[in-house]
């Protein structure tokens, strides 16, 4: 069902007034080129709107009149999967930057600040977006933390999910499902726990994040309760989740780029199941791109068609997550519309949410309080990054470009006084990944090959999913001048060469977002990357360093990954030695 059903027997009359031309709408808009994803089709039209719905098409009488000029006028674009905290801004502040390029909502999973607060960092998430004028709906977050490989900072219970789910949860308009299933092999080893979990949610929404799982396990997969899944990178493996009724999420965000990859399988008769997602976006990239309009513009630009390429970022999105009313402009709807030059640059004209004009919004940007510091690691020095040399080769993650798989290489280590050594003329950083919620004193140490660092170096907070402190660099102490920087500041990002700090970026919010505005955010991220330049090898420099980065932790994605607790290789779901011994 796509449209609400009427409870309230004065609205509806009043409705059905407006909808018959006796009573003004509030507004016509006239002249326009309707991309109808109901019907599959673009035609010319006029549109009403009155409190916040779409009353229907013809001449109406209204209170304003806008004249589009031959644009076409689409439905207000829906992210069906983005985790709001890796775009470094806050709720209100990603409300402000996203809006006028016409998102109406978005589908949130706040694993990240759910993996270093628990339920108290969701709630915080759901508190900081309440009453913005684009509707934030979100996914219980499922996997906290992801994996036993791991230290996070909280964790999530099969209660929290039963209770966060409940009707009677404060927050329960905005609760939708249960997000991402990232320990896909847990279901498959029937852990109880993460089974659970799954049973916790029954009748809602589940998503599913199951990277290159095929066969009978994925039927397995699929049959536990995952009906999505946004993690295709081949176009076989998206066919055959789509074959077996999975809604596949083509994500598009500015590290994770898939639509190329994958658009070829979009076709007339199968693209009601495909959704555009974002997963991950820069602010920068949202402040100078957009959002959802840019994911559109770049789908039409892969071949899909203008009408199934709005669909895919609109009502398609709106049915799975059984959204009525949301995701098309047709009667009842809500008056949730974007008004585009053309269906090739998707250049944005006019937005309205729920009726109302995204310019006449209180969309003033405004600071969020900020949680007590979240920054608790065990003392770090310089020699808490010493990798003693043993026989054989390393392993060493190897960065894939435009993608957050890894590549699990063996090479051959640089030596020197019995130290295995970062080698910055093979790209070879060293990288650590440190404990910082409970002062555990564990450190997971390895090597990173496609940073692109000749000097110095780098470090985050933000290092998926349990988001511990993660360092890179090519000597030892400008690593622990970075990791103390950042816990002295509360979590952030910052760049270190020869004992000085060149650039620091805040994120005071669980070392996650910002607290501020995104011009100033977008400034400090702009030094930040002048500093970055600065210690990277020509040529060799990451377009995303910090972001690509951050998923070098993330244990659920294949191939080798590092977190606190070692080295793990996705594959066999287990943590590894760093060298290889000669066979």
């Amino acid at each position: 069902m796509d449209k609400p059903p009427f409870d309230d027997v004065a609205r509806l009359t009043r409705r059905i007034s407006l909808a018959l031309g006796e009573t003004p709408a509030d507004l016509l808009i006239t002249g326009c080129q309707l991309v109808n994803v109901l019907s599959g089709e673009i035609h010319a039209a006029s549109v009403a709107v009155a409190d916040g719905v779409v009353l229907g098409f013809g001449d109406y009488p209204a209170r304003e009149v806008v004249d589009a000029g031959g644009r076409f006028l689409c439905p207000g674009f829906l992210d069906g999967h983005i985790h709001i905290e890796s775009t470094l801004l806050s709720p209100p502040e990603f409300a402000r930057a996203v809006a006028p390029h016409g998102t109406c909502a978005v589908v949130c999973d706040p694993h990240e600040i759910a993996n270093v607060m628990g339920p108290a960092g969701i709630e915080y998430m759901l508190a900081a977006s309440r009453n913005l004028p684009l509707t934030f709906y979100v996914m219980m977050s499922s996997c906290v933390p992801a994996t036993h490989m791991e230290t996070s900072g909280a964790a999530i219970t099969p209660q929290d999910i039963r209770r966060m789910l409940a009707a009677d949860y404060p927050f329960a308009d905005q609760m939708l499902g249960l997000a991402e299933v990232m320990n896909y092999p847990g279901v498959l080893a029937r852990d109880p726990l993460m089974l659970a979990k799954i049973a916790a949610a029954r009748g809602r929404v589940v998503d599913g994040h199951a990277p290159l799982l095929t066969g009978k396990r994925l039927n397995a997969y699929i049959l536990a309760g995952p009906g999505s899944d946004h993690e295709c990178t081949r176009l076989e493996e998206a066919r055959e989740k789509l074959r077996k009724g999975m809604q596949v999420m083509i994500r598009e965000g500015s590290t994770e780029q898939n639509l190329a990859d994958l658009a070829p399988l979009v076709t007339p008769e199968n693209a009601w199941r495909f959704s555009l997602v974002s997963d991950d976006r820069d602010p920068v990239d949202i402040k100078k791109h957009g959002h959802m309009n840019e994911l559109v513009r770049r789908a039409v630009a892969h071949g899909i068609s203008p009408v199934a390429a709005v669909a895919m970022a609109s009502i398609n999105t709106a049915r799975y997550f059984r959204l009525p009313g949301r995701g098309a402009v047709a009667p009842g709807y809500r008056a949730d519309l974007v008004l585009v030059d053309d269906l090739e640059t998707f250049a944005v004209s006019r937005v309205w949410l729920g009726g109302r004009d995204v310019r006449d919004l209180n969309l003033a940007c405004r600071e969020v309080p900020v949680p007590n510091n979240t920054m608790r690691p065990a003392q770090v020095t310089p020699e808490t990054f010493r990798i003693p040399a043993k026989p054989g080769r390393v392993r060493v993650i190897g960065l894939v470009p435009g993608q957050i798989v890894t590549r699990g290489l063996t090479l051959e280590p640089r030596l020197a006084d019995g130290l295995a050594l970062a080698d910055p003329g093979r790209d070879l950083a060293k990288l650590a990944v440190i404990e910082r919620h409970h002062a555990t004193g564990n450190v997971g140490l390895g090597f990173v090959q496609g940073l692109g660092l000749a000097a110095g170096a780098i470090a985050g907070t933000v290092s998926h999913d349990s988001h511990n402190l993660i360092v890179a660099g090519v000597n030892d102490a400008d690593m622990a001048f970075a990791a103390q920087t950042l816990t002295k500041v509360g979590g952030g990002f910052c760049v270190v060469k020869d004992g000085r700090i060149l650039a620091v970026v805040e994120l005071p919010v669980a070392g996650l977002m910002s607290a501020g505005c995104l011009d100033e955010l977008e400034k400090s991220l702009a030094y930040l990357g002048g500093a970055y330049a600065s210690v990277s090898a020509p040529g060799k420099a990451d377009a995303h360093p910090f972001m690509s980065m951050s998923f070098l932790s993330l244990a659920v994605i294949p191939e080798l990954k590092l977190t606190d607790k070692g080295l793990v290789d996705v594959e066999s779901f287990s943590l590894i030695d760093l060298f290889v011994a000669e066979s």
